[in-house]
């Protein structure tokens, strides 16, 4: 592969990867993919990592509209869309910044 296919993929890829952020720190997601891990890389405690403990609580600060909706592990929790489980979300596409 030559540089400018190189460069074209590197482009390609970056138009499907949504910014998980903490603290000015950010990390790049694949649109579609859990969160979970990349929670883990910006320092989001975990637990269970099943949805039961509420150890990896998160505040959304802004892009809430770009995670999945809540499901039932979050709702039995009593979260929100601007209160989530890290560990249940998926983020589809944008930027998402938190607070934990």
């Amino acid at each position: 592969m030559d540089s400018q296919q190189s460069l074209k993929r590197d482009l390609v890829l970056q138009e499907h990867m949504a910014k998980l952020i903490f603290d000015g720190k950010e990390v790049q997601v694949p649109d579609g993919e859990a969160i979970k891990e990349y929670g883990r890389q910006l320092g989001v405690p975990f637990g269970c990592e099943h949805g039961v403990c509420g150890t990896c609580k998160i505040d959304i600060l802004s892009g809430a509209e770009n995670l999945n909706e809540l499901n039932e592990a979050e709702e039995d929790m009593e979260r929100d869309r601007s209160h989530r489980l890290t560990c249940q979300c998926k983020i589809l596409h944008g930027n998402v910044e938190i607070r934990f």
